[in-house]
Protein backbone atom coordinates (compact mmCIF):
# COMPACT_ATOMS: atom_id res chain seq x y z
CA UNK A 1 0.00 0.00 0.00
CA UNK A 2 1.29 3.58 -1.04
CA UNK A 3 1.01 5.93 2.10
CA UNK A 4 2.32 7.47 4.98
CA UNK A 5 2.20 6.11 7.94
CA UNK A 6 1.08 8.61 10.78
CA UNK A 7 2.19 9.08 14.31
CA UNK A 8 -1.16 9.79 15.73
CA UNK A 9 -4.21 8.14 13.11
CA UNK A 10 -7.33 10.11 14.44
CA UNK A 11 -8.71 11.71 17.67
CA UNK A 12 -10.94 8.77 17.68
CA UNK A 13 -12.15 7.86 21.54
CA UNK A 14 -10.88 4.43 23.51
CA UNK A 15 -13.11 1.62 22.43
CA UNK A 16 -13.63 -0.76 25.51
CA UNK A 17 -11.03 -3.53 24.50
CA UNK A 18 -8.38 -0.64 24.51
CA UNK A 19 -9.68 0.43 27.87
CA UNK A 20 -9.28 -3.07 29.50
CA UNK A 21 -6.11 -3.67 28.19
CA UNK A 22 -4.98 -0.10 29.37
CA UNK A 23 -6.59 -1.24 32.82
CA UNK A 24 -4.59 -4.33 32.96
CA UNK A 25 -1.16 -3.16 32.65
CA UNK A 26 -2.09 -0.63 34.85
CA UNK A 27 -2.74 -2.81 37.68
CA UNK A 28 -0.34 -2.12 40.58
CA UNK A 29 1.39 0.79 39.47
CA UNK A 30 1.63 3.71 41.59
CA UNK A 31 0.46 7.06 40.75
CA UNK A 32 3.98 8.51 39.56
CA UNK A 33 4.75 5.01 37.43
CA UNK A 34 1.16 5.97 35.70
CA UNK A 35 1.93 9.39 34.71
CA UNK A 36 5.33 8.60 33.25
CA UNK A 37 3.84 5.63 31.45
CA UNK A 38 1.41 8.07 29.92
CA UNK A 39 4.38 11.11 29.32
CA UNK A 40 6.45 8.23 27.58
CA UNK A 41 3.43 7.35 25.28
CA UNK A 42 3.04 10.91 24.15
CA UNK A 43 6.29 11.40 23.48
CA UNK A 44 6.85 8.36 20.84
CA UNK A 45 3.81 9.54 19.51
CA UNK A 46 5.37 13.00 19.01
CA UNK A 47 8.15 12.06 17.45
CA UNK A 48 8.68 14.16 14.24
CA UNK A 49 9.37 12.10 11.30
CA UNK A 50 6.72 10.30 8.78
CA UNK A 51 7.91 7.22 6.91
CA UNK A 52 6.67 6.99 3.40
CA UNK A 53 6.20 3.32 2.97
CA UNK A 54 7.12 3.45 -0.92
CA UNK A 55 9.67 5.24 -1.90
CA UNK A 56 8.61 5.62 -5.46
CA UNK A 57 5.50 7.58 -3.85
CA UNK A 58 5.74 11.23 -4.29
CA UNK A 59 5.22 13.28 -1.43
CA UNK A 60 6.39 16.64 -0.11
CA UNK A 61 9.51 16.39 3.01
CA UNK A 62 9.44 19.37 5.35
CA UNK A 63 12.06 19.61 7.34
CA UNK A 64 12.13 21.91 9.95
CA UNK A 65 14.73 23.13 12.86
CA UNK A 66 13.12 24.98 15.99
CA UNK A 67 14.61 26.18 19.00
CA UNK A 68 11.60 27.45 20.79
CA UNK A 69 8.95 25.46 19.19
CA UNK A 70 7.76 28.16 16.49
CA UNK A 71 9.28 26.91 13.36
CA UNK A 72 8.00 23.10 14.22
CA UNK A 73 4.40 24.79 15.51
CA UNK A 74 4.76 26.30 11.69
CA UNK A 75 5.65 23.18 9.85
CA UNK A 76 2.77 21.38 11.19
CA UNK A 77 0.75 23.56 10.29
CA UNK A 78 2.36 23.74 6.40
CA UNK A 79 1.54 19.98 6.58
CA UNK A 80 -1.98 20.57 7.22
CA UNK A 81 -2.52 22.54 4.54
CA UNK A 82 -0.48 20.27 2.42
CA UNK A 83 -2.22 17.23 3.27
CA UNK A 84 -5.87 19.02 2.72
CA UNK A 85 -4.73 19.74 -0.62
CA UNK A 86 -4.33 15.91 -1.80
CA UNK A 87 -0.19 15.72 -0.89
CA UNK A 88 1.48 12.85 0.09
CA UNK A 89 3.75 14.66 3.52
CA UNK A 90 6.03 13.64 5.45
CA UNK A 91 7.41 15.64 8.80
CA UNK A 92 10.90 15.33 10.03
CA UNK A 93 12.74 17.58 12.62
CA UNK A 94 16.13 18.17 11.08
CA UNK A 95 18.13 16.01 13.29
CA UNK A 96 16.29 13.11 12.25
CA UNK A 97 16.77 13.84 8.30
CA UNK A 98 19.07 11.59 7.18
CA UNK A 99 21.38 13.73 4.80
CA UNK A 100 22.12 10.90 2.18
CA UNK A 101 18.62 11.06 1.08
CA UNK A 102 18.80 14.92 -0.06
CA UNK A 103 19.64 13.72 -3.24
CA UNK A 104 16.88 11.94 -4.05
CA UNK A 105 14.30 14.51 -3.28
CA UNK A 106 12.09 15.79 -5.87
CA UNK A 107 9.94 18.33 -3.39
CA UNK A 108 11.07 19.94 -0.01
CA UNK A 109 10.02 22.62 2.04
CA UNK A 110 12.35 24.17 4.94
CA UNK A 111 11.02 25.66 8.27
CA UNK A 112 13.68 27.38 10.16
CA UNK A 113 14.68 29.43 12.99
CA UNK A 114 17.91 31.26 13.23
CA UNK A 115 19.24 32.21 17.00
CA UNK A 116 20.74 34.77 18.69
CA UNK A 117 23.70 35.99 16.23
CA UNK A 118 22.73 34.24 12.77
CA UNK A 119 22.59 30.65 14.53
CA UNK A 120 21.58 27.72 14.07
CA UNK A 121 19.00 26.17 16.23
CA UNK A 122 20.36 23.09 18.45
CA UNK A 123 18.28 20.20 16.41
CA UNK A 124 19.96 21.76 12.58
CA UNK A 125 23.30 22.20 13.64
CA UNK A 126 24.06 18.86 11.75
CA UNK A 127 21.75 19.33 8.65
CA UNK A 128 23.20 23.59 7.95
CA UNK A 129 26.74 21.81 8.35
CA UNK A 130 26.20 19.00 5.79
CA UNK A 131 24.23 21.46 4.01
CA UNK A 132 26.59 24.16 3.55
CA UNK A 133 30.24 21.32 3.35
CA UNK A 134 31.55 19.80 0.31
CA UNK A 135 29.90 16.75 1.05
CA UNK A 136 26.35 18.20 -0.49
CA UNK A 137 25.85 16.73 -3.60
CA UNK A 138 24.00 18.20 -6.59
CA UNK A 139 20.11 18.42 -6.62
CA UNK A 140 18.86 19.49 -10.47
CA UNK A 141 15.68 17.38 -9.66
CA UNK A 142 14.86 19.22 -6.32
CA UNK A 143 11.98 21.56 -6.02
CA UNK A 144 12.16 23.83 -2.65
CA UNK A 145 11.30 26.82 -0.94
CA UNK A 146 12.23 28.19 2.55
CA UNK A 147 10.06 30.00 5.69
CA UNK A 148 13.14 31.59 7.91
CA UNK A 149 11.89 32.32 11.22
CA UNK A 150 13.60 34.80 12.98
CA UNK A 151 13.56 38.06 15.43
CA UNK A 152 14.31 41.46 13.64
CA UNK A 153 15.31 42.49 17.26
CA UNK A 154 18.54 41.21 16.23
CA UNK A 155 20.71 42.10 12.97
CA UNK A 156 21.29 39.28 11.64
CA UNK A 157 17.19 38.59 11.51
CA UNK A 158 16.48 35.15 9.35
CA UNK A 159 20.34 34.12 8.16
CA UNK A 160 19.93 30.72 8.48
CA UNK A 161 16.91 30.59 6.49
CA UNK A 162 18.88 33.19 3.79
CA UNK A 163 21.77 30.67 3.70
CA UNK A 164 20.01 27.59 3.55
CA UNK A 165 17.52 29.17 0.53
CA UNK A 166 20.98 30.60 -1.72
CA UNK A 167 22.72 27.10 -0.79
CA UNK A 168 19.72 25.23 -2.48
CA UNK A 169 20.21 26.98 -5.27
CA UNK A 170 23.35 26.99 -5.85
CA UNK A 171 23.37 23.32 -5.60
CA UNK A 172 21.14 23.24 -9.21
CA UNK A 173 17.64 23.09 -7.05
CA UNK A 174 14.38 25.33 -8.09
CA UNK A 175 12.39 26.84 -5.97
CA UNK A 176 8.47 26.56 -6.20
CA UNK A 177 8.20 29.28 -4.02
CA UNK A 178 10.32 32.38 -3.07
CA UNK A 179 11.61 32.71 0.27
CA UNK A 180 9.38 34.03 3.13
CA UNK A 181 10.61 35.68 6.18
CA UNK A 182 9.08 35.38 9.00
CA UNK A 183 9.38 37.86 12.30
CA UNK A 184 8.27 37.23 16.20
CA UNK A 185 4.72 37.22 14.67
CA UNK A 186 4.90 34.29 12.83
CA UNK A 187 1.71 34.13 11.12
CA UNK A 188 1.42 37.38 9.23
CA UNK A 189 4.39 36.05 6.62
CA UNK A 190 3.75 32.62 6.79
CA UNK A 191 0.70 32.06 6.02
CA UNK A 192 1.14 33.22 2.36
CA UNK A 193 3.94 31.73 2.26
CA UNK A 194 1.72 28.38 2.98
CA UNK A 195 -0.38 29.46 -0.13
CA UNK A 196 1.85 29.96 -2.17
CA UNK A 197 4.45 27.05 -1.38
CA UNK A 198 1.22 24.98 -1.90
CA UNK A 199 -0.57 26.61 -5.33
CA UNK A 200 3.44 26.28 -6.42
CA UNK A 201 3.93 22.46 -5.52
CA UNK A 202 1.02 20.92 -6.30
CA UNK A 203 1.05 21.10 -10.27
CA UNK A 204 4.60 19.83 -10.37
CA UNK A 205 3.18 16.52 -8.51
CA UNK A 206 3.05 14.03 -10.95
CA UNK A 207 -0.30 12.71 -9.39
CA UNK A 208 -1.69 15.10 -7.34
CA UNK A 209 -5.17 12.88 -6.64
CA UNK A 210 -3.81 10.85 -3.78
CA UNK A 211 -5.79 8.33 -2.05
CA UNK A 212 -6.91 9.27 1.88
CA UNK A 213 -4.06 9.11 4.11
CA UNK A 214 -4.26 9.79 7.94
CA UNK A 215 -2.88 13.08 8.49
CA UNK A 216 0.01 14.38 10.73
CA UNK A 217 -1.56 15.88 13.88
CA UNK A 218 0.87 16.78 16.96
CA UNK A 219 -0.19 15.78 20.53
CA UNK A 220 -2.78 18.21 21.29
CA UNK A 221 -3.91 20.29 24.45
CA UNK A 222 -7.51 21.57 25.09
CA UNK A 223 -5.17 25.04 25.32
CA UNK A 224 -2.55 26.47 23.66
CA UNK A 225 -0.95 29.91 22.31
CA UNK A 226 -4.18 30.75 20.79
CA UNK A 227 -6.06 29.80 23.44
CA UNK A 228 -4.43 30.41 27.18
CA UNK A 229 -5.69 29.19 30.05
CA UNK A 230 -6.51 31.58 32.92
CA UNK A 231 -4.59 30.06 35.53
CA UNK A 232 -4.67 31.24 38.87
CA UNK A 233 -1.47 32.30 41.13
CA UNK A 234 -1.24 30.74 43.97
CA UNK A 235 1.97 31.77 44.99
CA UNK A 236 4.32 35.13 44.08
CA UNK A 237 6.77 35.07 46.33
CA UNK A 238 10.81 36.55 46.19
CA UNK A 239 13.56 33.56 46.78
CA UNK A 240 16.67 36.06 47.20
CA UNK A 241 17.83 38.14 50.33
CA UNK A 242 15.64 40.99 51.21
CA UNK A 243 17.60 44.01 49.89
CA UNK A 244 19.01 42.35 46.63
CA UNK A 245 19.88 43.98 44.38
CA UNK A 246 17.67 41.90 41.86
CA UNK A 247 14.16 40.51 42.29
CA UNK A 248 14.06 36.66 41.50
CA UNK A 249 10.52 35.09 42.23
CA UNK A 250 9.18 31.39 42.74
CA UNK A 251 5.58 31.40 40.86
CA UNK A 252 3.00 29.09 41.79
CA UNK A 253 0.45 28.60 39.20
CA UNK A 254 -3.05 25.96 39.36
CA UNK A 255 -3.90 24.16 36.48
CA UNK A 256 -6.78 22.77 37.73
CA UNK A 257 -9.62 21.61 35.26
CA UNK A 258 -7.33 23.05 32.17
CA UNK A 259 -6.61 19.58 30.84
CA UNK A 260 -2.82 20.56 30.72
CA UNK A 261 -0.17 17.89 30.90
CA UNK A 262 3.54 18.82 31.00
CA UNK A 263 6.91 17.09 31.10
CA UNK A 264 9.69 17.77 33.38
CA UNK A 265 12.21 20.22 30.20
CA UNK A 266 8.72 21.63 29.02
CA UNK A 267 8.49 25.52 29.09
CA UNK A 268 5.09 27.85 29.99
CA UNK A 269 4.44 30.44 27.66
CA UNK A 270 2.38 33.61 29.56
CA UNK A 271 0.85 36.24 27.58
CA UNK A 272 1.88 39.80 29.11
CA UNK A 273 0.40 43.14 29.52
CA UNK A 274 2.65 46.28 28.95
CA UNK A 275 2.18 48.28 31.97
CA UNK A 276 0.31 51.31 32.04
CA UNK A 277 3.06 53.64 32.87
CA UNK A 278 5.13 52.90 29.41
CA UNK A 279 1.45 52.73 27.56
CA UNK A 280 0.93 56.56 28.97
CA UNK A 281 4.59 57.71 28.06
CA UNK A 282 4.06 56.31 24.65
CA UNK A 283 0.37 57.87 24.23
CA UNK A 284 2.39 60.65 25.47
CA UNK A 285 5.40 61.56 23.02
CA UNK A 286 3.08 60.41 19.93
CA UNK A 287 0.18 63.35 20.62
CA UNK A 288 -2.17 60.51 20.82
CA UNK A 289 -5.24 59.65 22.34
CA UNK A 290 -5.57 56.59 23.49
CA UNK A 291 -9.40 56.41 23.38
CA UNK A 292 -8.90 56.29 19.36
CA UNK A 293 -10.60 53.26 17.67
CA UNK A 294 -7.81 51.32 15.61
CA UNK A 295 -9.41 48.46 13.61
CA UNK A 296 -6.47 46.03 12.43
CA UNK A 297 -6.22 41.71 12.50
CA UNK A 298 -10.02 41.85 12.69
CA UNK A 299 -9.93 43.54 16.08
CA UNK A 300 -11.42 46.64 16.63
CA UNK A 301 -9.86 48.38 19.95
CA UNK A 302 -8.95 51.67 21.65
CA UNK A 303 -5.46 52.68 21.17
CA UNK A 304 -4.23 52.03 24.70
CA UNK A 305 -5.73 48.44 24.48
CA UNK A 306 -3.46 47.81 21.61
CA UNK A 307 -0.88 49.26 23.07
CA UNK A 308 -1.29 47.35 26.56
CA UNK A 309 -2.03 43.64 25.05
CA UNK A 310 -1.06 43.68 21.77
CA UNK A 311 1.88 45.49 20.88
CA UNK A 312 5.73 44.99 21.81
CA UNK A 313 7.00 47.96 23.69
CA UNK A 314 9.93 46.85 25.27
CA UNK A 315 11.92 45.37 22.34
CA UNK A 316 13.12 47.49 19.48
CA UNK A 317 13.00 46.14 16.18
CA UNK A 318 14.60 47.22 12.64
CA UNK A 319 11.37 47.18 10.90
CA UNK A 320 10.03 50.14 13.20
CA UNK A 321 13.09 51.62 13.07
CA UNK A 322 12.12 51.84 9.57
CA UNK A 323 8.79 53.16 9.91
CA UNK A 324 10.21 55.96 12.12
CA UNK A 325 12.81 56.95 9.16
CA UNK A 326 10.00 57.03 6.69
CA UNK A 327 8.32 59.84 9.12
CA UNK A 328 11.39 62.07 10.19
CA UNK A 329 13.55 63.87 8.49
CA UNK A 330 16.96 62.60 10.12
CA UNK A 331 19.69 61.03 8.85
CA UNK A 332 21.10 59.26 11.51
CA UNK A 333 17.85 56.73 11.04
CA UNK A 334 18.29 56.31 7.40
CA UNK A 335 22.08 55.52 7.93
CA UNK A 336 21.72 53.24 10.75
CA UNK A 337 19.87 51.07 8.55
CA UNK A 338 22.20 50.95 5.58
CA UNK A 339 25.02 48.13 5.72
CA UNK A 340 27.72 50.93 7.21
CA UNK A 341 24.80 51.47 9.82
CA UNK A 342 25.03 48.12 11.22
CA UNK A 343 27.41 48.48 14.94
CA UNK A 344 24.81 51.51 15.48
CA UNK A 345 21.50 49.71 14.39
CA UNK A 346 22.83 46.45 16.64
CA UNK A 347 23.49 48.85 19.70
CA UNK A 348 19.97 50.41 19.43
CA UNK A 349 18.31 47.30 19.28
CA UNK A 350 20.17 45.53 22.26
CA UNK A 351 20.32 49.13 24.63
CA UNK A 352 16.88 50.71 23.10
CA UNK A 353 13.03 50.69 23.34
CA UNK A 354 10.62 51.77 21.25
CA UNK A 355 9.83 54.61 23.49
CA UNK A 356 13.24 55.81 23.11
CA UNK A 357 13.27 56.34 19.82
CA UNK A 358 9.64 57.94 19.88
CA UNK A 359 11.04 60.85 22.24
CA UNK A 360 14.70 61.52 20.42
CA UNK A 361 12.87 61.51 17.03
CA UNK A 362 9.48 63.02 17.36
CA UNK A 363 6.76 62.83 14.09
CA UNK A 364 3.86 62.89 13.42
CA UNK A 365 1.66 59.35 13.63
CA UNK A 366 -1.67 58.66 13.46
CA UNK A 367 -2.60 55.81 15.67
CA UNK A 368 -3.43 53.13 12.80
CA UNK A 369 0.05 54.02 11.80
CA UNK A 370 1.60 53.77 14.90
CA UNK A 371 0.33 50.24 16.32
CA UNK A 372 1.14 49.00 12.06
CA UNK A 373 4.79 50.17 12.77
CA UNK A 374 5.10 48.44 16.17
CA UNK A 375 6.02 44.61 16.39
CA UNK A 376 2.57 42.50 17.73
CA UNK A 377 3.43 41.35 21.17
CA UNK A 378 4.20 37.57 21.49
CA UNK A 379 4.23 35.59 25.02
CA UNK A 380 7.66 34.57 27.10
CA UNK A 381 8.54 31.37 27.44
CA UNK A 382 9.64 30.34 30.92
CA UNK A 383 11.43 26.62 31.90
CA UNK A 384 8.85 25.20 34.13
CA UNK A 385 10.76 24.43 37.45
CA UNK A 386 8.33 21.50 38.91
CA UNK A 387 7.03 18.00 37.99
CA UNK A 388 3.82 16.58 37.43
CA UNK A 389 4.96 13.44 39.69
CA UNK A 390 5.23 16.11 42.78
CA UNK A 391 3.04 18.78 42.13
CA UNK A 392 -0.08 17.43 40.73
CA UNK A 393 -2.28 20.69 38.55
CA UNK A 394 0.17 23.04 39.43
CA UNK A 395 3.08 24.74 37.62
CA UNK A 396 6.32 26.44 38.91
CA UNK A 397 8.25 28.66 37.62
CA UNK A 398 11.35 31.03 38.53
CA UNK A 399 11.40 34.36 37.21
CA UNK A 400 13.97 36.86 37.17
CA UNK A 401 12.73 40.88 36.68
CA UNK A 402 14.56 42.07 33.58
CA UNK A 403 15.80 45.07 35.22
CA UNK A 404 18.08 47.68 33.19
CA UNK A 405 18.63 51.42 32.96
CA UNK A 406 17.92 53.07 29.08
CA UNK A 407 18.10 57.17 28.81
CA UNK A 408 18.40 57.20 32.36
CA UNK A 409 15.65 55.36 33.24
CA UNK A 410 14.63 52.14 35.10
CA UNK A 411 13.05 49.77 33.26
CA UNK A 412 11.31 46.06 33.40
CA UNK A 413 11.34 43.39 31.15
CA UNK A 414 7.38 43.45 30.17
CA UNK A 415 6.68 39.69 30.96
CA UNK A 416 8.53 39.20 33.87
CA UNK A 417 7.51 42.43 35.27
CA UNK A 418 4.03 41.39 34.48
CA UNK A 419 4.36 38.38 36.44
CA UNK A 420 6.45 39.80 39.25
CA UNK A 421 3.60 41.88 40.16
CA UNK A 422 0.75 38.97 39.80
CA UNK A 423 -1.60 39.12 42.81
CA UNK A 424 -1.97 35.77 44.41
CA UNK A 425 -5.83 34.97 43.89
CA UNK A 426 -5.19 36.40 40.60
CA UNK A 427 -4.95 34.71 36.59
CA UNK A 428 -2.62 34.43 34.28
CA UNK A 429 -2.90 33.52 30.87
CA UNK A 430 -0.73 30.57 30.15
CA UNK A 431 -0.26 27.53 27.97
CA UNK A 432 2.23 24.52 27.65
CA UNK A 433 5.11 24.79 24.64
CA UNK A 434 6.36 21.82 24.52
CA UNK A 435 10.36 20.61 24.16
CA UNK A 436 10.89 17.56 22.85
CA UNK A 437 14.69 17.80 22.68
CA UNK A 438 14.90 18.83 26.60
CA UNK A 439 13.60 14.96 28.31
CA UNK A 440 15.19 13.13 30.81
CA UNK A 441 16.64 10.13 29.94
CA UNK A 442 13.66 7.24 29.52
CA UNK A 443 15.69 4.97 31.32
CA UNK A 444 15.82 6.14 34.85
CA UNK A 445 19.02 3.67 35.22
CA UNK A 446 20.63 7.08 33.14
CA UNK A 447 23.06 8.96 34.79
CA UNK A 448 22.27 12.94 34.56
CA UNK A 449 24.14 16.05 34.24
CA UNK A 450 22.84 19.43 34.68
CA UNK A 451 24.32 22.80 34.28
CA UNK A 452 21.93 25.63 35.10
CA UNK A 453 23.35 28.71 36.65
CA UNK A 454 20.93 31.54 37.75
CA UNK A 455 17.42 30.96 36.49
CA UNK A 456 18.82 28.51 34.38
CA UNK A 457 18.49 25.96 37.36
CA UNK A 458 14.31 25.84 36.62
CA UNK A 459 13.75 23.23 34.43
CA UNK A 460 16.53 21.22 36.95
CA UNK A 461 14.30 21.54 39.66
CA UNK A 462 11.68 19.39 37.67
CA UNK A 463 13.85 16.88 36.54
CA UNK A 464 15.01 16.18 40.68
CA UNK A 465 10.94 15.99 41.05
CA UNK A 466 10.76 13.84 38.02
CA UNK A 467 13.65 11.16 38.87
CA UNK A 468 12.66 11.11 42.74
CA UNK A 469 9.26 9.76 41.40
CA UNK A 470 10.91 7.86 39.10
CA UNK A 471 12.88 5.79 42.26
CA UNK A 472 15.46 4.84 39.21
CA UNK A 473 19.18 3.77 40.16
CA UNK A 474 20.75 6.81 37.85
CA UNK A 475 23.09 9.25 39.33
CA UNK A 476 22.44 12.95 39.45
CA UNK A 477 24.96 16.11 39.50
CA UNK A 478 24.18 19.79 39.08
CA UNK A 479 25.74 22.08 38.76
CA UNK A 480 24.79 25.76 40.05
CA UNK A 481 26.28 29.31 39.79
CA UNK A 482 24.90 33.01 40.69
CA UNK A 483 26.20 35.97 42.60
CA UNK A 484 26.21 35.48 46.25
CA UNK A 485 25.96 32.36 48.19
CA UNK A 486 23.91 34.26 51.23
CA UNK A 487 21.63 36.45 48.71
CA UNK A 488 21.05 34.45 45.33
CA UNK A 489 21.90 30.55 46.14
CA UNK A 490 18.10 29.80 44.79
CA UNK A 491 16.65 26.78 46.28
CA UNK A 492 18.97 26.07 48.68
CA UNK A 493 17.37 23.98 51.17
CA UNK A 494 15.76 21.70 48.50
CA UNK A 495 18.98 21.36 47.18
CA UNK A 496 20.21 20.33 50.65
CA UNK A 497 17.33 18.23 51.64
CA UNK A 498 17.94 16.45 48.00
CA UNK A 499 21.14 15.42 48.82
CA UNK A 500 20.16 13.77 51.90
CA UNK A 501 17.62 11.99 50.32
CA UNK A 502 19.84 10.85 47.90
CA UNK A 503 17.91 12.33 44.74
CA UNK A 504 20.86 14.10 44.07
CA UNK A 505 23.89 13.07 44.30
CA UNK A 506 26.52 15.89 43.72
CA UNK A 507 26.11 19.57 43.97
CA UNK A 508 29.14 22.04 42.83
CA UNK A 509 28.72 25.89 43.17
CA UNK A 510 29.96 28.51 41.67
CA UNK A 511 29.35 32.38 43.15
CA UNK A 512 30.82 34.90 40.90
CA UNK A 513 30.63 37.98 43.44
CA UNK A 514 31.60 36.17 46.51
CA UNK A 515 35.14 37.29 48.02
CA UNK A 516 38.19 35.21 46.91
CA UNK A 517 37.82 36.07 43.30
CA UNK A 518 35.23 35.10 40.40
CA UNK A 519 34.19 31.48 39.81
CA UNK A 520 31.71 30.58 37.37
CA UNK A 521 30.21 27.10 36.43
CA UNK A 522 32.41 26.72 33.19
CA UNK A 523 35.56 26.79 36.04
CA UNK A 524 33.56 24.24 38.50
CA UNK A 525 33.83 21.92 35.25
CA UNK A 526 37.36 22.29 34.34
CA UNK A 527 38.00 21.44 38.35
CA UNK A 528 35.87 18.02 37.29
CA UNK A 529 37.08 17.49 34.57
CA UNK A 530 38.17 13.53 34.91
CA UNK A 531 35.14 12.80 36.72
CA UNK A 532 33.05 15.05 34.65
CA UNK A 533 34.28 12.51 31.69
CA UNK A 534 33.85 9.56 33.19
CA UNK A 535 30.35 10.44 33.37
CA UNK A 536 29.66 11.46 29.87
CA UNK A 537 31.76 8.27 28.64
CA UNK A 538 29.84 6.07 31.05
CA UNK A 539 26.69 6.92 28.70
CA UNK A 540 25.18 10.10 31.20
CA UNK A 541 23.11 12.76 29.77
CA UNK A 542 24.42 15.88 29.74
CA UNK A 543 21.94 19.25 29.60
CA UNK A 544 22.78 22.98 30.10
CA UNK A 545 20.37 25.55 30.39
CA UNK A 546 20.61 29.57 30.61
CA UNK A 547 22.30 32.78 29.31
CA UNK A 548 22.99 31.92 25.38
CA UNK A 549 25.33 35.12 25.24
CA UNK A 550 28.26 33.86 27.19
CA UNK A 551 27.59 31.37 29.78
CA UNK A 552 26.13 28.71 26.90
CA UNK A 553 29.28 29.20 24.73
CA UNK A 554 31.53 29.11 28.05
CA UNK A 555 30.36 26.15 29.17
CA UNK A 556 30.58 24.49 25.44
CA UNK A 557 34.23 25.32 25.26
CA UNK A 558 34.85 24.05 28.40
CA UNK A 559 33.27 20.82 27.85
CA UNK A 560 35.52 20.49 24.81
CA UNK A 561 38.83 20.76 26.86
CA UNK A 562 37.46 18.87 29.38
CA UNK A 563 36.95 15.75 26.72
CA UNK A 564 40.39 16.37 24.75
CA UNK A 565 42.13 16.09 27.64
CA UNK A 566 41.06 12.96 29.57
CA UNK A 567 39.45 11.67 26.64
CA UNK A 568 42.49 11.80 24.60
CA UNK A 569 41.20 13.33 21.59
CA UNK A 570 42.14 16.60 19.70
CA UNK A 571 40.16 19.72 20.13
CA UNK A 572 38.44 19.23 17.03
CA UNK A 573 38.15 15.23 17.42
CA UNK A 574 35.92 16.73 20.94
CA UNK A 575 34.34 19.28 19.41
CA UNK A 576 32.91 16.15 16.95
CA UNK A 577 32.44 13.78 20.08
CA UNK A 578 30.28 16.78 21.89
CA UNK A 579 28.32 17.12 18.57
CA UNK A 580 27.35 13.75 18.26
CA UNK A 581 26.18 13.74 21.79
CA UNK A 582 23.59 16.96 20.37
CA UNK A 583 22.78 14.80 17.57
CA UNK A 584 22.09 11.30 19.50
CA UNK A 585 20.30 13.74 22.05
CA UNK A 586 22.37 12.99 24.66
CA UNK A 587 23.47 16.79 24.88
CA UNK A 588 20.37 19.38 25.03
CA UNK A 589 20.44 22.74 26.00
CA UNK A 590 17.76 24.82 26.62
CA UNK A 591 19.40 28.52 26.47
CA UNK A 592 17.85 31.89 25.86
Amino acid sequence: MNAVVSNDVADAPLDAAIRAELARLAEGLRPAQLYRAAAWLAARAEQPTQVVAHASVEHLTVIYGSQTGNAKRAAEHLVRVAEAAGLRVRLVRADAYPTRELARERFVAVVISTQGDGDPPDDAKGFVEFLTSRRASRLPDLHFSVLALGDSSYPLYCAVGRTIDARLAELGATRFAPLAEADVDVETNASPWRTTAIEGVRPLFRSANVVAIAPVRPVTSPHDRDRPFEAAVLLNQPIVAEGHARDIRHVELSLEGSGIVYEPGDALGVWPRQSTALVAQVLLATSLDGDTSVERDGLTLPLSTWLETHRELTRLSRPFVAALAERSTDEALRRALEPSGNATLREWLETLQPIDLLRRHPVAWTADALVVALRPLVPRLYSIASSHAEVGDEVHLTVSVVDYRTEGEARHGVASAHLATAEEGGTLRVFVERNERFRLPVDPSRDIVMIGPGTGVAPFRAFIQARRAQGGTGRNWLFFGNRHAREDFLYQTEWQAALKDGSLHRLDLAFSRDRGGKVYVQQRLRENAAELHGWLAGGAHLYVCGDAKAMAADVHAALIDAIATHGAKSHDEASAWLDELLREGRYARDVY
